[in-house]
């Protein structure tokens, strides 16, 4: 034991000689890595320390508590998917080209490999009961409906802010749906272990089209008549 005790003293204090960012990211991914492998936010913050080589107390130093942490990963995975998002949208010349590289985004490698996945799904859960998490989720589905929004409405129209609920609802029903089923994500390719995103961007893609041409062939569909919350349901509750 006592080997072990100096081990660990000898990765903290070459972790605390990393710039204070370097620390921070360190524990950041030692969280998400954790929730991803126990599929659950129950994850203690000695676990967390302990995947980063670390101590729980230089864990608390940085962050405070455990909810500090799972908002600080929340935050990361979220900047991820925002940057990748940017990327994909910046080469888009055409309306098509910007729904397509946001679906694309929506199931990419960043957002969608494993860990991610198990995280974006606890991380609703968290929301359930954390306001700070509540309201970073709202930030990501205002983002993911005006992205959207702007796509849309020259194909559309006025009907974009409803399409785009529509839509936005389906990708996270179809993430939703993928975090629990995660023998149909996989790769055709059994060497690669993460899941392939591929089939979730297409179904979305295809389900724009079907509004899209829906609308088209139907000028009277009903317009809201103002732009929608994109975190209100799309319908209540059954009494």
């Amino acid at each position: 034991m006592p080997y072990l005790r100096k081990a660990t003293a000898k990765r903290e204090h070459a972790m605390l000689r990393k710039p204070e960012e370097e620390r921070r990211a360190e524990l950041i991914a030692a969280t998400i890595r954790e929730i991803g492998t126990t599929g659950t936010l129950n994850v203690t913050t000695s676990q967390i320390a302990k995947s980063a080589g670390v101590s729980p107390g230089l864990a608390f130093h940085y962050f405070r508590d455990k909810e500090g942490l799972l908002l600080a990963a929340m935050r990361s995975i979220l900047s991820e998917y925002s940057a990748d998002v940017r990327a994909a949208l910046k080469d888009a010349q055409t309306p098509d080209d910007r729904l397509a590289a946001i679906a694309r985004a929506s199931f990419g490698m960043t957002s969608f490999r494993r860990a991610a996945i198990s995280a974006w799904v606890n991380f609703y859960a968290l929301s359930l009961r954390s306001e700070p998490a509540r309201r970073l989720l709202y930030v990501y589905q205002r983002r993911l409906h005006s992205n959207l929004v702007d796509a849309l409405r020259p194909k559309v129209g006025e009907r974009a802010p409803d399409v785009a609920r529509r839509i936005a609802g389906l990708i996270d029903g179809l993430y939703l749906r993928y975090a629990l089923d995660t023998q149909s994500i996989r790769h055709p390719d059994a060497t690669l272990r993460e899941p392939d995103g591929t089939e979730g961007s297409d179904h979305v893609l295809r389900a724009i089209a079907a509004e899209c041409t829906e609308i088209h062939e139907n000028d009277d569909l009903s317009i809201e008549s103002v732009d929608p919350d994109p975190m209100a349901p799309l319908a209540g509750p059954q009494e």
